[in-house]
């Protein structure tokens, strides 16, 4: 049985932990309050860009010729994957899923034919996964995820955008959280490069109709602006939803943390006072029984 003072040392250890864990909660809450308001201001817009993009990236001159490199559909060797994880953990399963579900679009990739593929990572977490099992990294960008700027998804873009120019990948994913509620962050998969036209059978002959657009000055240089302002932001979209992901994620484990601290104080509480009144118990039975030891040798 446990000594008082190693029951006390513990009792006290935990009470320290769990007052850490309630600080950590109360700071995630109230980082996820911004990042959740940032995630829900810029949905529209990178919703209102994907379904621009979408309709524009079928659009080709009269040669049949994409009007953008961006749009160029080659046969695919070369994939790109870019996988957006926090930087940070104490977070429960939400860097697991994440780069489990990286793993695996990274996996079925290289398994297909003649497929190879290159990483790009934003986030300390996937670059250390994928680091430790000595994959090569085509780029690597840390601590931008808590407090992303537009101006450093730039970079990122960049890479991924000459990558495909250049031929060096010929289909490019994007893999990250995506932010649904407090209580639930999804790994989700987006087609970056070529830009194409999303495939919605359902849809009926009539809204399958295309729409005219009259371009000024002309359709090309409209999407030299539009297309890679058009990858910028799905990227900065992905990093924000990593973030309120992650402050979600980790403000639930933090609660659960100082949940379970307190449960256990609560369970060692009851083993000091059983091991405390054993040791009275004790010491009593050991006092009665010296005096019934004198009572009976003075007798004699």
């Amino acid at each position: 049985m446990p000594s008082l003072r190693d029951i006390r040392r513990r009792i006290r250890s935990i009470r320290n932990t769990a007052k850490i864990t309630k600080a950590m909660e109360l700071v995630a809450a109230s980082r996820l309050r911004r990042a959740q308001m940032r995630v829900t201001a810029s949905r529209p817009y990178a919703n209102a860009m994907r379904a621009l993009m979408a309709e524009l990236g079928g659009i080709a001159p009269s040669g049949g010729e994409a009007l953008h490199p961006l749009l160029i559909q080659r046969e695919v060797r070369n994939v790109g994957v870019l996988l957006v994880t926090p930087d940070r953990g104490l977070a429960g399963a939400l860097n697991t899923n994440v780069i489990r579900r990286g793993t695996e679009v990274i996996l079925e990739n290289e398994r297909a034919d003649g497929h190879t593929v290159q990483v790009v990572t934003v986030g300390r977490k996937g670059q250390d996964f994928l680091a430790r099992r000595g994959r090569n990294l085509l780029g690597t960008f840390t601590g931008i995820v808590d407090r992303v700027r537009y101006d450093d998804v730039i970079p990122i873009a960049r890479v991924i955008m000459d990558s495909f120019i250049s031929g060096s990948i010929d289909r490019a994913v994007l893999v990250y959280p995506r932010f649904v509620s407090t209580l639930t962050q999804r790994p989700d998969v987006v087609q970056l490069l070529p830009i194409e036209r999303p495939q919605t059978p359902e849809r009926t002959q009539s809204q399958e109709r295309r729409l005219d657009y009259i371009f000024e000055p002309d359709p090309e240089s409209i999407l030299q602006q539009l297309l890679p302002r058009y990858i910028e932001v799905l990227i900065y979209q992905a990093i924000l939803e990593t973030a309120a992901s992650f402050f979600s994620a980790q403000m639930v484990a933090m609660r659960n943390a100082t949940d379970n601290a307190n449960d256990l104080v609560e369970s060692l509480s009851l083993t000091y006072n059983k091991v405390r009144q054993a040791n009275i118990t004790r010491e009593v039975t050991e006092i009665a029984s010296a005096a019934e030891a004198m009572a009976a040798s003075n007798k004699r």
